[in-house]
């Protein structure tokens, strides 16, 4: 084998349709019965498998909601019987798409026994779903690794102000406001930032064709919230227009940043929000400015890395506790606002009791970290919601300039907000299933992500 064959990187992508069946329920809301009614617009698994000198590394990217550990583990363990690849290096990104499914539940463990048998969607998935969406992950990592082939890349960036908008306000009373509406007078200020980029990583054959594309941005895909027809978001409307600029012959994945508090409406402004497909096309304009000063990378600096990092769960509080209970004496099935949904409250209790019970077991939380590098261009994969400070801290002490964060990897967590966002309270810090860590857990999420990073990069 000569030098150049050794470092040689040859890639191959696929996508397979995980569309749902009519009736599934769709995710992305809390206590609501949204059954699939229609499929407007399919979403898919996308796989991309890269591979060097018999060294495989596989970035999976899924349109849902969400996906529980038990099946990424799942989709590990048969992309490793079929594929030949171990787990370490398969990394299972979701976009938080909320028109359709979750992979598993969210709202509590497998375990748990407090959700009535006849109402199972309330624990934020459905079973029928699980199988389908599994085994449609594992075709497109097997489809991507049967098209292999040797591959340059490059790696560019815009800036776009246009999509994404903090979602949290400080009051003039000093309490934080969540999503509020209609340019409320009594917002002071914006609590927290955005990240503007837009990040594209292109895979290129030797015919000068892009088979494949990495697409990184940051915003939460809520479009088609509260809906009962499946669509792909933003980040499937992106990647449609991509795969028509480039052609028939490529694969475009979306890899959402940290957007536990970035939202795609811009609560100061008094204009109506875009639609998804209108946010696919703003993303697609800045994507073509950042293809025209893409910056090769060297293919011969291909490595990867991962660390599963402890992090404490929040102590429940006694008195929160004796509520949670409390409610479930008061209302042992589920409290009704209306024929179809579902008191928060009465899920939030199932939710403390839950995680109540897990932390006896396990106090800290397994929180895996994954990256791969390719030359001056790095991917960090984190689990649950970190808001996006992190990403932002991460992005500059990063020794790799090219760095993009992957949220929602590898298992449902919750949201991980930042020790300030926890003094002002609101929604992404209250108790529940949906944020169950220390404060502290975004600052040692960051540290452990940076000191991931500068190893990645010693592996050049």
């Amino acid at each position: 084998m000569t030098a150049g064959s050794e470092t040689q990187l040859h890639a191959g992508a696929a996508k397979v349709d995980i569309s749902p069946e009519v009736g599934i329920q769709i995710a992305g809301d809390i206590g609501r019965r949204r059954p699939c009614t229609g499929i407007a617009e399919p979403i898919y698994a996308r796989a991309l498998v890269l591979e060097q000198a018999g060294r495989r590394y596989c970035i999976l990217s899924l349109d849902v909601l969400a996906i529980d550990t038990p099946y990424v583990d799942e989709i590990r363990r048969r992309a490793e019987d079929a594929c030949g690849l171990p787990p370490e290096a398969v990394m299972v990104h979701v976009t938080q798409n909320h028109a359709a499914p979750s992979i598993g539940n969210h709202f509590c463990r497998d375990t748990c026994e407090l959700f009535p048998a006849e109402h199972q969607w309330l624990r934020g998935g459905d079973e029928r779903y699980n199988e389908p969406a599994v085994a449609g992950a594992v075709s497109a990592i097997g489809e991507a690794l049967a098209r292999l082939e040797p591959v340059g890349v490059a790696v560019g960036r815009a800036i776009d102000g246009r999509v994404a908008f903090n979602r949290r306000y400080v009051a003039r009373d000093g309490s934080v406001l969540w999503q509020p509406r209609d340019c409320n007078p009594s917002i002071l200020h914006v609590e927290g930032p955005t990240d503007p980029e837009v990040g594209i990583v292109t895979f290129t054959r030797e015919d000068g064709t892009v088979l494949g594309t990495l697409l990184h941005h940051t915003c939460h895909p809520v479009h088609g919230f509260g809906g009962n027809e499946v669509i792909g978001g933003w980040p499937g409307a992106w990647c449609t227009q991509m795969e028509e600029h480039f052609g028939a012959g490529c694969t475009a994945m979306v890899i959402n940043g940290c957007c536990g508090n970035i939202h795609h409406v811009n609560f100061l402004s008094p204009e109506p929000m875009p639609d998804h497909r209108q946010v696919g096309r703003m993303l697609a304009e800045s994507t073509h400015r950042a293809l025209a000063s893409m910056t090769p990378l060297d293919a011969a600096e291909f490595a990867w890395t991962r660390r599963v990092l402890p992090v404490p769960r929040r102590e429940i509080p006694d008195e929160l506790l004796a509520e949670a209970r409390q409610m479930l004496d008061d209302h042992p099935q589920p409290l009704w606002k209306d024929e179809i949904r579902v008191e928060w409250d009465w899920v939030y209790a199932v939710g403390i009791i839950d995680i109540a019970d897990e932390r006896t077991t396990d106090p800290d939380y397994p929180y895996e970290l994954q990256a791969v590098r390719i030359g001056e261009f790095a991917l960090l994969a984190l689990m649950g919601e970190p808001f996006v400070e992190a990403q932002l801290a991460i992005k500059l002490a990063s020794p790799l300039p090219y760095t993009h964060v992957a949220h929602m990897c590898n298992g449902y967590l919750g949201y991980v907000p930042t020790l300030r966002a926890f003094s002002g309270g609101a929604y992404e810090c209250r108790t529940g299933r949906g944020s169950r860590l220390v404060p502290e857990a975004l600052d040692m999420v960051e540290g452990a992500s940076v000191e991931l990073l500068r190893s990645l990069h010693e592996m050049g």
